[in-house]
């Protein structure tokens, strides 16, 4: 089995991102497990891991992020960048220096928006960070998700068959990216 985790960029409860990310987590192959990660955490302060004080929330997401083979993100855009959220996981699950979860996981992005600039924006900015912290980051199709709000039905289902055939065609590259990289 392949474990891919989901991190949501949003931590809104009823965010378009989460939505998004359930209809998506359907969509792997049966030897595929999905997992969404809780990415709500202190802010990252190196002092916690210098003096031996680390959140338990941290130790909670790193453990949970090691023992995963990929991550899939989905996020919303901030001020024309990812969510502080998403960053301070990143920013934690990077440290201490030398112990990234990161390092050489396959990734995927997919950015989302109820406006039609689909958060192009969030989504390179987060390619940045994803290649700093040495994640093979799929490259094609990129997933920018413009009016998300008008792909899905009232109980947050897929209703555009359109999208839904997208992001399938989506998850089946993703698939084969980690089957590439794979340790």
């Amino acid at each position: 089995m392949t474990k891919v985790a989901i991190v949501v960029g949003s931590l809104r409860k009823e965010s378009y991102s989460k939505k998004l990310a359930a209809n998506v987590a359907t969509m792997f192959p049966k030897e595929y497990v999905t997992e969404f990660v809780d990415i709500n955490m202190p802010l990252y302060n190196p002092d916690y891991d210098d003096e031996n004080r680390v959140p338990a929330e941290y130790t909670a997401f790193r453990s949970t992020m090691t023992s995963v083979d990929a991550v899939l993100f989905v996020t919303p855009e901030y001020n024309r960048s990812v969510p502080g959220a998403l960053k301070n996981a990143l920013d934690v699950g990077s440290r201490p220096y030398g112990a990234s979860v990161w390092n050489g996981k396959p990734a995927a992005i997919i950015s989302n928006s109820p406006g039609n600039l689909s958060a192009f924006g969030a989504n390179h900015h987060l390619r940045q960070s994803l290649v700093f912290l040495n994640m093979p980051v799929l490259q094609q199709p990129e997933a920018y998700i413009a009016n998300v709000a008008e792909i899905l039905d009232a109980s947050g289902h897929l209703s555009d068959k359109r999208a839904s055939a997208f992001l399938q065609s989506f998850v089946d590259a993703f698939v084969n990216w980690i089957r590439t990289h794979q340790r």
